[in-house]
Order: structure tokens, then sequence, then C-alpha cells
């Protein structure tokens, strides 16, 4: 068995590829891009060195995930390969390791439709992970500048920052471009074609390939897919940027002034009837070159003012405010927190608003939004506030409260005996006062107006 305090697994692989095979980062990102093609020739035993292995399953480990078809959790992974790692490393570098289908999970989109995952088994999260920690020093550096999304040191706050600079050098103009089913619509025989440009390793191009060609397990029937790289494995965003590195190179080499993160493309110019040709040429490229189609309802040329990109709505300025349609996401995501009928405490309900809330004022730290936050802050408030009436009832229950928290006998028993909705009663003075800001404050409750101010000073 193995010790409890050893966070990995590659105590159990010791019949594996030793540490002579381990990566060299800094060589790899320093040589030129013939001599990566020339290192790229023996690289599953790369893939399958113990040190890739374990720090690949220490990332599976934290992203924790659903478990694939066969049912198999994070928690489970350490024990399976402790029994069967070394035959799964033989297979791979004997280059006859088959991928299990995936699982075919719908997620909503925030402005409707459902988005398709492919959540592959935790052996093969582990798989794709240690691939990936191979590929992306030889492919990331080769990838553009005005690529953001899904690479090391490298976030969406950039993307938007640049994005808020070409808008102040009077680029007024987005030819705002979103593919239309991007993830499902990847044309194989294309993206493999450009892995081979890189990567020498037959064995390795292979289980990219089998990966991309394993079959979708849906409602119990095992869908063959012949065309698309499902999100949900560790190595979809690195093949979808390796793809669509050659359309950020045609816009290079035009001189465009653009933002790509991951399908989300904008470019910035300085009129409409240029931003008019753009789309018109954009879209040749990708369908000619690419094999891939523009979603005509969602592109667009327009002032910058009346786009959203990341979450953000860019001014004329150039300064960056949270988008509406990003404001009501967020008021949803509040509403089933506080909803009425949870039955958890108050204390609770806080806990897991401060978890929600923080992460996304911290996403949108770059706006200049105080005075939407604020207005934000008193609506949650006010959710608190209803929760908190809903939770004693009616009647003699929310009086003897009242009367508790200082609110006067009259006002405490008006209150209890209104038949007014919870919603209209949370507003009223006697629940302020009972619940006042400063005491909602004593309870833990993230003030977003507060974090974000801290942000920016």
């Amino acid at each position: 068995m193995m010790n409890d305090q050893t966070d990995g697994i590659s105590h159990v692989i010791s019949g594996g590829v030793g540490n002579e095979t381990a990566v060299n980062e800094e060589q790899q990102n320093s040589v030129t891009l013939d001599e990566t093609r020339a290192l790229a020739v023996e690289l599953m035993e790369q893939v399958c060195n113990y040190a890739n292995l374990n720090q690949a399953y220490k990332r599976v480990k934290a992203n924790k995930g659903a478990a694939g078809i066969d049912g198999m959790t994070v928690e489970q992974l350490r024990l399976y390969w402790q029994d069967h790692g070394k035959a799964i490393i033989q297979t791979l570098l004997e280059g006859s390791y088959i991928p299990k289908p995936v699982k075919e999970v719908e997620i909503p989109k925030p402005d409707g439709g459902v988005r398709l995952l492919g959540i592959p088994t935790v052996v093969d999260r582990l798989i794709q992970q240690a691939i990936l920690q191979i590929l992306e020093p030889i492919l990331d550096p080769t990838f553009s500048e005005s690529s953001h999304g899904f690479r090391p040191r490298r976030s969406a706050h950039q993307a938007l920052k640049r994005a808020s600079e070409y808008v102040t050098e009077g680029k007024n103009v987005v030819v705002d471009i979103d593919l239309e089913k991007f993830f499902d619509r990847v044309n194989h025989d294309m993206l493999m074609s450009r892995l081979a440009r890189r990567i020498g390793d037959r064995r390795l191009l292979k289980i990219v390939r089998s990966y991309l060609n394993a079959g979708i397990m849906r409602q119990g029937v095992c869908m063959v897919r012949q065309e698309g790289t499902p999100q949900g494995g560790p190595l979809s965003p690195i093949l979808s940027n390796l793809l669509l590195d050659e359309l950020d190179k045609e816009l290079e080499r035009r001189g465009h002034s653009f933002c790509r993160y991951a399908d989300d493309c904008n470019i910035y110019v300085s009129s409409q009837k240029a931003g008019e040709r753009v789309m018109a040429s954009v879209k040749k490229f990708l369908e000619k070159r690419l094999k891939l189609k523009l979603n005509e309802e969602k592109s667009a040329v327009a002032e910058v003012s009346t786009r959203k990109f990341l979450g953000y709505r860019i001014l004329r300025d150039g300064r960056l405010v949270i988008a509406p349609k990003s404001l009501e996401r967020a008021k949803d995501k509040i509403r089933k927190l506080t909803k009425r009928s949870r039955g958890k405490s108050l204390s609770t309900i806080i806990k897991e608003l401060n978890i929600y809330l923080i992460g996304w004022v911290n996403y949108f730290g770059l706006s200049k939004s105080q005075s939407a936050l604020q207005v934000l802050d008193m609506w949650i408030r006010r959710k608190l506030r209803c929760y908190r009436l809903k939770q004693r009832k009616r009647g003699h229950s929310i009086a003897k409260w009242l009367i508790a928290t200082g609110v006067s006998a009259i006002e405490a028993r008006r209150l209890a005996l209104s038949s007014k909705g919870w919603w209209r009663l949370s507003k009223t003075p006697a629940l302020s006062k009972a619940m006042s800001n400063t005491w909602i404050k004593e309870q833990g409750l993230e003030s977003l107006a507060l974090r974000h101010k801290l942000l920016n000073t």
C-alpha cells in the first residue's frame, strides 16, 4: 500500500521511463522551429517519464471533475494506476493504447442553448495531461502574441487591456468574430497535419488522433466522431489554439490589431467600411483555409461600445465596464444562492455568496463600474433580508424576532401582520433596522464595491 502522505503516483510506476528523459523546458523554448522538430521525435518516452506522469496526476487531482463513462473517480485513480500503470505505459510506448469514449454532458449557455462537453475517463485525463505537459513547451512559444486563451502566463485580463489600448488609439469599430460550434467542427485531418509539422513522434501523433476520434457516449449509445475536439479534456485547448494560430498569423500578416481568446476573436479598425471589408475577407479565409464557419447571428461589425468582449464592454475612450449581460448573469446566480426555499442558515448562505462574489469581482477588477457595484451590493443585502424574513415565517415569530433586534413593538407587529410579499417587506424601515448594513457586514458578507476599490488602489 502507498503512504497516504505521498501526493502522487510516481511510486507505482517504477517500471516506467526514468528521469533521464525529463523535459528541459528552457532548452525547448530557446531553440528554433527546425531544431524543435528534431527534438520532437522521441516524445512518448518523455510523456511516460514518471516525474511527468506524477505532475499530470497532481493536476488532474487538483482539477477534480466528474467521472467518465467507466464511473471511476479522481479519488480512485491512484489505486487503479498502482495495479495497471505499468501496462498502460507499455501500450503508450508501443503506440497501441486505445482511449475510451467520452461521456457527453450538456451545460446551459448563458445566452441560451447548450454547450456539449466530452468528459474523458480519469485515466484518459491523466494521459492527456501528461501529453499536454510535453507538447505545450514545444507549441506554445510559436503561437501569436495576440492569442491569450488557455495559455501559460496569459489571461483574459491581458486580452482586455490590449483591446482597450487599440480603442484608445482611435479604433472604435470592432469586427466581432464568433465561430459556429468551433469545438464541434474542427477538421481532424487539418489539425493533425499542422501538428505533424511540429511533432515527429508517430506514436504521439497516433494517440492524439485516437483522442480526436474517440466516440461520444450519448444516452448509452457510442456515437462515432469524424470531426471536432470536444471541450472537457486537457488537450482540447492547445489543439484549438494550434489550428486557430493560422488565423492569428494571417491577421498579423495583414497588419490588423486584434485579440483572440479561444474561439472569440475581435479585430479593431477605424471605420465601418474597413470593418466590413475585414469581415468579408476573414470569413472567406476561415471557410476556405480552415473549413470553419462564422456564426452569422453572433458575429458583427459594430461600434465597439455596443458589443461585449469576455464579459466586459469597452467604451469609445477605452474604459472597460461590466457588460449588462454579465451583471444579469451575476444576479441570476445570486438569486439561486439566496432562493428562499433552500432551508440553509443565513451564515451558510453568506459563505456561499462570498465564494462566488469574490471570484466574480476579482475577474471584473479592470472595470470602471463602481456605481453599478454599489447598486448590486444594495440588491444583495435586500435579498438577504428577504431570505431571513422568510425563515421567520409570519406572525408572532417575526414580531418577536424584530423586537429582539431593537425594532419597536408597534413597527414589529405592523410588519408581522402585513399582507405584502416578502420582497416588498424586505425594503421596509423596520427590516432595514433589524438587519442594518453594519449588521450584515458583521455577518461577513463581502462588499463588491469595497473589494473592487481595493483592487484599484
